[in-house]
């Protein structure tokens, strides 16, 4: 197989994109760094698609590896023949080359292998010739012998169809025919374990659907109800058309042979190929629905990342809770923490508890002179959220609060990460802190915790975990790159995203920094123990220095086009300077002709496209022009809500059914996909994505079971 060649064709590319591409892959560097830096060679593909691109690079080299093993270990058997040679070359998927490699594999003992050891392949192989001129029997009469427990000509005649049965089924031509049939036909059944019993999985009690077709949240719905001992699953596939199609490939017109042989194919399909087919299929259901809830997790925990940070604002943070009240964290501007508490805030049976809690907030609100206060999401955050409501009306400054997803900060804050950042909090005051930090800045903190555990997905303790890691690294990598990182207040965690920087080295860059004090320039990197010329390559365009004497540090200007930038600057009359103070801008608009003046300099037309970029916004911050996050200064509880009502909400989970909305009560609401546009959309990350501000209206209220049913395309038409 010619790789670069397959790549280009299933990607649509030119044959030289996919050439540079999987040769800067080889030479090591990155993908944040080859889609921002390398434009030029890879003709401008983005992050998502050269993510793809790598991935299904190493699928073709271990396909290839894999096809090489079994050339090799056919061949050594001295059963290679150009026939299974041509085969082999031709096998695109691993499926293809492992039923290639089926009659050749090394085999546990089974029936067939039993018979084999008996003697009697010679009668197999004779019967399923199909060229005999008398009765079975007559021929299998010569191979009974009760030392090898052949006791009968019965006994001779079941060994040698135990042996055709196992050819039929080690068959690529056959197996390949009856897979997609079955994946064509298939009808994926589930039944109720206990008829009488309820469960989440009731509308799967009695299911059915084409397998084919199947969505890929009910795929994993059933094989988590499988696994759960809930539901009984089963690919029902259409038999009787595929044991025809046996007959006829199988079968000749021997009156000796014929009966036997359709006995042995139906033992053969029944046994043996069914249920391996089965698994294989519903294998293959299972990684694709996978890998689009992979996707959806990916895309949402993107989006998270993304969300616009709180600048420059003294949050006061609190971890709700009923027994062991509310943990209190007031984080300045800079995330460093100024005060720490606990509040009885939820108890409302005790009114003096209530009101010293009160008193404990108020003093802590004048006296780091609050501007917002973050609840978490979790237990008690609806009596959290009265009490802070309520306490807000005797402030004398306008102060906002918000409700903080704090999925995940409970991992953080028992983690050898947050012990290691805060050694005297107790868990739940660390948790405190990372939600007022969260707020401040959503990327800085939430690369501190495992992406499994932020909780944007669906499904995720059911799939293949490292693949699971490996996307959502590549969305956190992604992010933290896209962004920027500030060389100099960046923690470990932070930095070991960057593009080009190891765990081991991110720890060697906070060890630089506590030794010798903030960096001055990028070029100090090369200070730092292990950080080579290949690793400042891949890096020193992700990291800024706001403090940089050289302005062009602290921009996403890779140091290989300071030298273009400054001619650049002296052309259109600027000077560096005027880049630190803010002052160039329209520069744009200046250039009539950018290929020209990009020969001119010496770059690649992208790359001086980036340039311009960076040089009207220095140290740009690309989550600035997302939506803000809602503000709110009251309350509003589930019994306030009455369908018809339009609210603003901000969507926090994306799944494939619909979207989650946070509309300001204790419960989020469902937006069904049937409701998120007046057009047809196949996915509602079509539409929506998390951190989104949409207006919804409130279609049902289920107060008993906590339930509001919510509608975007209703409060457009309400709108119109």
């Amino acid at each position: 197989m010619d790789i670069l060649k397959t790549l280009a064709s299933e990607f649509k590319l030119k044959s030289v994109q996919v050439e540079n591409t999987v040769k800067l892959i080889d030479e090591g560097s990155t993908i944040p760094f080859i889609a921002r830096y390398r434009k030029e060679v890879t003709g401008s593909l983005d992050d998502q698609v050269l993510r793809e691109l790598n991935d299904r690079l190493m699928y073709l080299r271990n396909l290839d590896e894999k096809r090489e093993q079994v050339r090799a270990s056919i061949t050594e058997q001295e059963k290679m023949s150009e026939e299974i040679a041509a085969a082999l070359d031709r096998a695109a998927t691993l499926t293809e080359i492992e039923d290639i490699y089926r009659p050749f594999r090394p085999k546990r003992r089974t029936r067939a292998t039993i018979a084999k050891e008996r003697g009697l392949e010679p009668l197999a192989l004779e019967v399923r010739a199909q060229n005999i001129k008398s009765p079975l029997e007559e021929l299998a009469a010569p191979y009974v012998n009760p030392e090898k427990e052949v006791n009968t000509v019965q006994d001779a005649l079941a060994g040698a169809g135990d042996i055709i049965a196992e050819m039929i089924s080690d068959d690529a031509h056959y197996r390949a025919l009856i897979r997609k049939i079955t994946w064509d036909k298939g009808i994926l059944i589930s039944k109720a374990v206990d008829e009488n019993a309820t469960s989440v999985y009731d509308m799967y009690h009695n299911f059915q659907e084409p397998a084919k077709s199947i969505a890929g949240h009910r795929l994993l719905a059933l094989n988590r109800g499988e696994k759960e001992d809930v539901l009984r699953v089963q690919l029902e596939a259409p038999a009787e058309e595929i044991l025809n199609r046996l007959y006829g490939l199988v079968v000749k017109d021997n009156r000796f042979t014929k009966e036997f042989l359709s006995r042995v194919i139906d033992d053969s399909y029944k046994r043996l190929i069914a249920p391996s087919i089965e698994r294989d299929i519903r294998g293959e259901l299972t990684e694709r629905s996978q890998e689009g809830a992979i996707r959806v997790f990916g895309e949402n925990l993107k989006q998270l990342l993304l969300q616009p940070p709180i600048k420059d604002k003294t949050v006061l943070a609190l971890d709700p809770g009923f027994r062991t009240g509310c943990k209190v964290a007031v984080v300045d501007g800079t995330g460093k923490v100024l005060d720490t508490g606990v509040v009885y805030c939820t108890i409302q049976k005790d009114a003096e508890k209530l009101e010293r809690s009160r008193e404990i907030l108020l003093k802590m609100i004048k006296r780091h002179n609050v501007d917002l206060i973050a609840i978490g999401n979790g237990t008690a955050s609806r009596e959290t959220e009265s009490f802070v409501a309520d306490m807000l009306k005797s402030v004398d400054k306008t102060i906002y609060y918000i409700i903080v997803n704090e999925a995940g900060a409970s991992v953080y804050s028992a983690s050898k990460l947050g012990a290691g950042e805060f050694p005297d909090f107790d868990v739940a005051l660390r948790s405190a802190v990372s939600i007022g930090r969260r707020l401040q800045d959503p990327l800085a903190e939430l690369v501190k915790i495992d992406p499994k555990s932020i909780g944007v997905g669906q499904y995720q303790h059911d799939m293949n975990q490292k693949r699971l890691s490996e996307a959502l690294g590549g969305v956190v990598e992604s992010c933290v790159n896209n962004v920027g990182v500030d060389l100099n207040t960046a923690s470990p965690s932070l930095l070991s995203y960057v593009s080009g920087i190891s765990g081991s080295v991110s720890k060697n860059i906070l060890e630089y920094r506590e030794q010798n004090g903030k960096f001055g320039s990028r070029k100090e990197l090369l200070k730092v123990k292990k950080l080579g010329p290949k690793a400042f390559e891949q890096c020193a365009g992700f990291l800024r220095i706001p403090e940089a004497d050289y302005p062009l540090d602290n921009t996403g200007v890779h140091p290989e086009s300071y030298d273009a930038t400054e001619r650049l600057l002296s052309k259109l009359g600027f000077t560096l300077n005027d880049v630190k103070a803010k002052k160039i801008g329209g520069v744009s608009k200046r250039i009539t002709n950018i290929a020209e003046l990009a020969d001119e300099l010496n770059v690649g037309a992208p790359t001086l496209a980036d340039i311009i970029k960076e040089l009207e916004k220095p140290g740009r911050d690309p989550r600035d022009e997302m939506p803000q996050p809602i503000l709110r200064h009251d309350v509003l509880s589930m019994e306030d809500l009455k369908e018809g009502m339009i609210l603003n909400g901000t969507v926090r989970n994306v799944i494939d059914f619909g979207a989650f909305v946070d509309i300001g009560v204790h419960q989020d609401g469902l937006v069904h996909i049937s409701q998120i546009s007046k057009k047809r959309i196949k996915h509602p990350l079509d539409v929506v994505s998390v951190g989104d501000i949409v207006k919804v209206k409130v279609i049902g209220v289920d107060l008993k079971r906590k339930r509001v049913q919510l509608s975007i395309k209703e409060a457009i038409n309400a709108a119109e």
